[in-house]
């Protein structure tokens, strides 16, 4: 067992019966009364982030988390199945623990976080930005590019994000992962 003296940034602790990670900590020497641990723990399966106050000393659980890469071959129902790019072993992940879903095509590599203990999947980070191709667009105006309006735009996955005004059916382009957001035009 580990003690608050053990915080780290980034450690796994298990805390009311779930997992989290520890964003941010700071250990506080009051003038009076016993000393203290200030965190900031965000859940693992969630996301949130929420404040906590550890007495210094008390004993934690340290949980090891290990992360493997795989790739995402197909979609059936709202199970995706992947498969590990070290030893080919398959696995499967419901869709609540994928951040951006409709954005995953076949072939894509991803991180996914599994709890040591259990071995089970726990997480799937994808990457910050994916390149797409627009495949239904409504046409755009020539010359319009100077202002700041966007059209609806369909993806070869399915997904529809807003894009500028120049972009046309056909085209590739950057989509940000963690708010659905066009970036930029991809080239050749």
């Amino acid at each position: 067992m580990a003690t608050t003296a053990d915080f780290r940034n980034g450690l796994v602790i298990e805390f009311n019966g779930e997992l989290w990670t520890i964003v941010e900590f700071q250990h506080v020497k009051p003038g009076k009364g016993p000393a203290f641990v200030r965190t900031k723990l965000k859940n693992v399966k969630t996301g949130k982030v929420v404040p906590n106050t550890f007495t210094s000393g008390i004993k934690i659980s340290i949980q090891r988390i290990e992360k493997r890469p795989y790739q995402f071959l197909y979609r059936e129902g709202d199970k995706f199945h992947f498969m590990n790019t070290e030893d080919y072993e398959q696995t499967f992940l419901d869709e609540v623990l994928i951040p951006a879903p409709d954005l995953l095509k076949d072939g894509d590599l991803v991180t996914i976080a599994f709890h040591a203990e259990t071995d089970s999947p726990i997480a799937c980070e994808m990457p910050a930005y994916v390149t797409l191709e627009v495949t239904y667009t409504e046409p755009g105006e020539r010359g319009n590019t100077a202002t700041n309006t966007f059209k609806d735009a369909t993806l070869e996955t399915g997904a529809v994000v807003k894009v500028p005004l120049f972009i046309n059916i056909g085209d590739k382009i950057k989509v940000d992962t963690r708010s659905h957001d066009y970036s930029e035009r991809v080239k050749g």
